[in-house]
C-alpha cells in the first residue's frame, strides 16, 4: 500500500479567502480525501471548483474569474499544498478592480500565467458533464483542449497561438481589411497542424479503450468515438490541407465575419449502435459516455504525470443506480484510485466504497469537521 500511495497525487492543505461563498476556510485534507456533506448551494461545489481550479487556473463551471470573488470582497485567493506533484505549492489571487491574476508556484511567480498550469493532475467527475455529450460540439472540443494542454506544452503553446491568430483573422474580417486577412492564415495553419494532429491521434489511440468502458459500465450496444473534421489527409499534410481551405473560404468568410475553416470548427461524435448519441441517446447514455470521457480523461493525466490524479467527485453518482455506480468506482480503482474529494448532499448518498472517507460538513460556505 505505501509504494501505491506514493504514486499517488495529493492535495494536503486548501486555504480559501473570498472565493465564491467561502469568507475564509483553511482545511488539512488526509491523504485518502474527504466525504463533503450539505445542502444544494451551501458551497460543496465551490470547494472542488477552488481545488480544480489550481490545476486550470479558470472555473470548470465557466465562470469568470470576477464572478468567483465572494460578493463584497476585493478579490479572491486559493492556496493549496501538495504531494507526489511537479510543485509543493500552488496559489492563484484574482483583484476585482484592476481584473489581474497572479500565481505563484512553489513561491516562485512564473514567467507566464500559463507556466501555472498543472502543477497537479486532477480529473473532475459531475452530473454537468452530461453536456460533453449532448451539448454543442464547443463542449468536445474544450474537453480535448483542456485535457492536451495539461498534458503536453507543445499543445498549449499551439492552441494560444491559434487563438491569437484566430482573433486577429476574424478582426480583419470584419474590419473589411482584406489585405489582411491573408497574413494571418500561415500561423493558423502551423498552429492548427498541432492541435489537429494531436486531437486526432488522441481519439484514434482512445476509441476502442472508449468502447470497452461503456461496454463496463453497463452499455450494451457498440459505443464509437471518432474525431470529426472536413480535412482528409496525411498527418504530414495537414499544414498545407488548412492553408487550402482558408484560402478557398476566404471570400466566404469575409461575408460573414468569421474564419469557418480550422479546428475550431472540428467536432468529437460519439455513437452507440451507429445511432449518434447527442441526438438520440437517453439520459443514462450520455452520462456513461460523459464518464467514459473522464475516465480516459484520468488515464491520460497519470500516463503524463507518473501519478494517480486526485479525484474530484461532485454528486456524479445522482440518478444512476447502484449497479453502475459500484462498476464506476470499480473501474476508478482498477489503476489504483488516487486520492478523493467527494461532494454529496446527503450522508447516505456517499457509495459504500466511500464511507471509509473523513467527513465534513459544508453549511453556508464553511467547512466543519463531521462529529
Amino acid at each position: 500500500m505505501a509504494s501505491e500511495r506514493a504514486t499517488r497525487a495529493r492535495v494536503d492543505r486548501v486555504i480559501l479567502r473570498d472565493f465564491r461563498n467561502f469568507a475564509s476556510t483553511d482545511v488539512l485534507v488526509p491523504p485518502e480525501g474527504l466525504a463533503l456533506v450539505g445542502e444544494n448551494g451551501h458551497g460543496k461545489t465551490n470547494f472542488l471548483e477552488a481545488v480544480y481550479y489550481l490545476q486550470i487556473l479558470r472555473s470548470f463551471r465557466g465562470a469568470r474569474d470576477v464572478d468567483l470573488v465572494r460578493f463584497g470582497t476585493a478579490g479572491f485567493h486559493i492556496a493549496a499544498a501538495l504531494g507526489n506533484a511537479s510543485a509543493r505549492q500552488v496559489a492563484v489571487g484574482f483583484q476585482r478592480q484592476t481584473k489581474k491574476k497572479k500565481a505563484m508556484v512553489d513561491g516562485a511567480e512564473p514567467l507566464r500565467l500559463a507556466d501555472a498550469i498543472a502543477a497537479f493532475p486532477a480529473v473532475i467527475f459531475s452530473p454537468a458533464d452530461a453536456e460533453l455529450i449532448a451539448g454543442a460540439p464547443g463542449q468536445r472540443r474544450r474537453f480535448l483542449d483542456v485535457m492536451l494542454s495539461l498534458t503536453s506544452r507543445p499543445y498549449l503553446m499551439a492552441l494560444q497561438r491559434y487563438r491569437g491568430a484566430l482573433a486577429r483573422r476574424n478582426a480583419a474580417l470584419r474590419d473589411g481589411l482584406s489585405e489582411t486577412i491573408e497574413v494571418w492564415e500561415p500561423a493558423l495553419a502551423d498552429a492548427g497542424a498541432v492541435l489537429w494532429r494531436a486531437r486526432r491521434a488522441w481519439v484514434r489511440t482512445h476509441s476502442s479503450q472508449f468502447a470497452r468502458l461503456c461496454a463496463a459500465i453497463g452499455e450494451q450496444g457498440a459505443s464509437v468515438l471518432r474525431y470529426v473534421t472536413p480535412l482528409e489527409c496525411a498527418d504530414d499534410e495537414v499544414e498545407q490541407a488548412l492553408l487550402d481551405a482558408l484560402a478557398r473560404r476566404r471570400a466566404f468568410d469575409a461575408q460573414r465575419g468569421m474564419t469557418h475553416a480550422g479546428p475550431h470548427r472540428d467536432d468529437v461524435e460519439l455513437t452507440l449502435d451507429g445511432r449518434e448519441l447527442r441526438t438520440f441517446g437517453s439520459a443514462g447514455q450520455q452520462r456513461t459516455a460523459a464518464i467514459a470521457l473522464r475516465l480516459l480523461e484520468a488515464a491520460t493525466l497519470r500516463a503524463a504525470a507518473g501519478a494517480e490524479p486526485i479525484v474530484l467527485l461532485d454528486d456524479p453518482f445522482a440518478e444512476l443506480d447502484q449497479r453502475r455506480t459500484v462498476r464506476i468506482l470499480e473501474l476508478l480503482q482498477g489503476e489504483g484510485r488516487g486520492q478523493t474529494i467527494l461532494a454529496v448532499p446527503r450522508p447516505t448518498d456517499i457509495p459504500a466504497d466511500l464511507t471509509p472517507l473523513e467527513r465534513w460538513r459544508v453549511h453556508q460556505g464553511e467547512l466543519t469537521p463531521d462529529a
